[in-house]
């Protein structure tokens, strides 16, 4: 018994030692990733000792060195879950998290280092507020006002539509809607969120496109047409989490709320949606990164034309920050190749400030 459990420590601190030694080197390679990626081929071939003939076997040893080291520590970790339950739970749970602090911080190193310098280069107010985007062009002209532009109005015009219908639609949910009627609803409401992008894409040209034409005027392929459709594409995250915040209330709440006199739908949109309003931001901070995220489907609709759109023109065509950077990032390269790392970098930026914003409403309005 006695030699069964000092074998059992030995494999354990066995374990242990393989791991640390694993996890530094996925940090390592990770490390020589990036430097790679940020360095031409001569660095690299000096820092590999001249061993390596050409940038794509570099590239190929380091993924898999990587990936042989992350598929290890979990390996051992695993191992550890069944030999040392509670301190390999515990490890488990700071990797987990880890990682994905980590991968955060890999994709703003990666947009930082090679979008930066390109804003540098062409210069922070002509970049932000150029109104001409003209890659071909002898200098070039990288404005993305447009595309800024572009990507508030759709953005602006899918919350108008779909957050309120979504929350709505989760209160009926929550509150109202009959058991036999909710039975179909959820997983109609679930199905659309596994719809692809390239579907509602298809749907928004073959209906919404010859429905705007008709009824509104213009091409078909505009602002109101994009709006629209990514109102319906953010209505499954929107309508899932607010439901979801709803019925998180304790229902002492909305007893409390009748028994003094309140009506169902007073007590339920007086007492209970607020009493929700955490989760129902969140819901809304989700639908709008999807909404400002999203690329394939607003690339259909659209129209994709670089041009600064006033808000009256919202028959008109325009492009998104997303869309422009799909419509070209496969034939760019130097400067236009950066020109466009740097709109994501732009992209990022807003995305955060969104997240901040609502952070900063929500704990004002707690």
């Amino acid at each position: 018994m006695g030699k069964h459990s000092l074998n059992r420590e030995k494999v354990i601190k066995l374990l242990k030692i393989a791991l640390i030694i694993f996890s530094s080197a996925a940090i390592i390679t990770a490390g020589l990733i990036l430097f790679f990626m940020f360095h031409g081929e001569e660095e690299a071939r000096i820092l590999f000792f001249l061993f390596y003939e050409g940038q794509t076997t570099v590239m190929y040893v380091l993924r898999i060195n990587f990936i042989g080291a992350i598929s290890f520590v979990f390996v051992a970790l695993t191992i550890l879950s069944v030999l040392y339950t509670e301190q390999a739970a515990r490890i488990i749970f700071i990797f987990s998290a880890s990682a994905a602090i980590i991968a955060v911080g890999l994709i703003c190193v990666f947009l930082f280092i090679q979008g930066l310098p390109a804003i540098w280069d062409i210069g922070v107010i002509n970049f932000l507020t150029g109104t001409e985007w003209r890659p071909t062009w002898n200098p070039p002209l990288f404005g993305i006002l447009p595309m800024i532009v572009g990507s508030l109005y759709v953005t602006a015009g899918a919350i108008l539509f779909g957050v309120p219908v979504g929350i709505f639609a989760a209160v009926f949910m929550a509150k109202f809607c009959p058991a036999p009627i909710y039975k179909g609803l959820k997983p109609a409401i679930n199905l659309l969120a596994g719809i692809p992008s390239v579907v509602y894409g298809y749907f928004g040209m073959v209906v919404l496109v010859p429905f705007v034409r008709e009824n509104f005027g213009g091409n078909g392929n505009s602002i109101l047409t994009a709006s629209l459709l990514l109102g319906m594409m953010i209505l499954p995250t929107i309508i899932t989490i607010s439901e979801n915040a709803i019925r998180a209330i304790p229902n002492e709440i909305y007893e409390g709320a009748v028994a003094l006199g309140a009506s169902h739908e007073n007590a339920t949109f007086r007492v209970v949606l607020p009493a929700a309003k955490s989760g129902v931001m969140a819901s809304i901070i989700l639908g709008i990164g999807r909404a400002i995220g999203e690329t394939m489907a607003v690339r259909m609709v659209a129209g994709n034309q670089a041009v600064l759109r006033m808000p009256h023109e919202f028959l008109s065509g325009t492009r998104t920050l997303t869309a422009n950077i799909v419509l070209e990032l496969g034939y760019a390269y130097g400067g236009h190749r950066a020109a466009l790392i740097a709109t994501g970098v732009v992209l990022f930026v807003f995305i955060l400030l969104i997240n901040t914003l609502f952070s900063l409403l929500k704990n004002k309005g707690g």
